[in-house]
């Protein structure tokens, strides 16, 4: 059986999320908005060390792809999670880490027969 129409289209729009959050960039500005709450632009700048244009971009990205979301308080745009359930979701890609983790060092273990290195 081959991918219906339907189907097509749920992969494709995953896939966008997660290409738009695929830099290490943007996962760091989602995790801070997470834990910190709204920024804006030139605090965004300040803590990554990038110049505007550069965090303006990763914001644009992570917008259209419908993980954050703006508010504008008079010239000054604050940006915010979209969906609170992005932490759920880095939760469970760090789970995802731990497991390889675990796998790479049972891999590594087995290569060196128990050895451990000086």
């Amino acid at each position: 059986m081959t991918m219906s129409e339907d189907e097509r289209l749920r992969a494709e729009s995953r896939a966008a999320v997660l290409k738009a959050l695929a830099h290490p960039t943007r996962i760091f500005i989602v995790d801070l908005i997470d834990r910190e709450g709204p920024h804006c632009v030139c605090d965004l700048t300040e803590r990554i060390g990038a110049d505007t244009s550069t965090v303006s971009r990763h914001l644009s990205i992570l917008k259209n792809a419908g993980i954050l979301q703006d508010r504008k308080e008079g010239t000054t745009v604050y940006y915010s999670l979209a969906c609170s359930c992005i932490a759920d979701f880095m939760t469970g890609l760090e789970s995802v880490l731990h497991a390889k983790h675990r796998n790479d060092q049972k891999a590594y273990a087995a290569v060196m027969g128990g050895k451990q290195l000086a």
